[in-house]
């Protein structure tokens, strides 16, 4: 890996051990090795550093979004559930870093336009899952998906399994029926 390489890696750490406002450029450059000048030479700014670094997080997270998907035509919500928080837990700083990324995109108009553009992606493959790829259900899932990451990661022992969410969305919608 070369400068700008190893000053990403070490952001993209940084930012899942410490969050975006504990990052400090001294941070950064003790785990890449390198120098203070080099983050501005390379990426004008620490901030500029930081956002690119979240947004390649992001998109590390709608990977595994997209990966827990199975492949196959099975029923597939409950295992999408269980994939996704088995990543949850063996990837804890990975949606660490994610959270507060979406919490930096309230700040950030590229950021938030980056954003916007991964969670439209993540959106349009969970809507191929479902009946006439219903772009309704794809927002709920996104949204389920988010409110289950902030529940894995302030409180894990707490947090839904995928089984109480299938039973949680089953008695939502039947009481949506009555």
């Amino acid at each position: 890996m070369g400068v700008p390489e190893d000053l990403l890696a070490a952001a993209k750490q940084c930012l899942a051990e410490r969050g975006y406002a504990r990052t400090t450029v001294r941070d950064i450059v003790a785990v890449s090795g390198s120098n203070l000048a080099a983050i501005n030479y390379h990426f004008r700014s620490k901030d500029a550093l930081l956002a690119q670094a979240m947004v390649e997080l992001t998109g590390e997270s709608v990977g595994e979004i997209l990966k827990a998907l199975p492949d196959d035509s099975t029923p597939w919500f409950e295992a999408f559930w269980s994939d996704l928080v088995l990543s949850f837990q063996s990837q804890p700083m990975l949606w660490l870093a994610n959270l507060d990324t979406l919490a930096q995109a309230a700040h950030s108009p590229e950021l938030r336009k980056r954003l916007t553009e991964a969670q439209s992606h993540a959106r349009d493959e969970l809507g191929k899952r479902l009946p006439e790829q219903d772009e309704a259900g794809a927002q709920v899932l996104l949204t389920l998906l988010i409110g289950m990451l902030v529940r894995w990661s302030v409180d894990p022992e707490n947090a839904p399994t995928a089984q109480d969410l299938i039973a949680g969305v089953q008695s939502v919608a039947d009481a949506a029926t009555r």
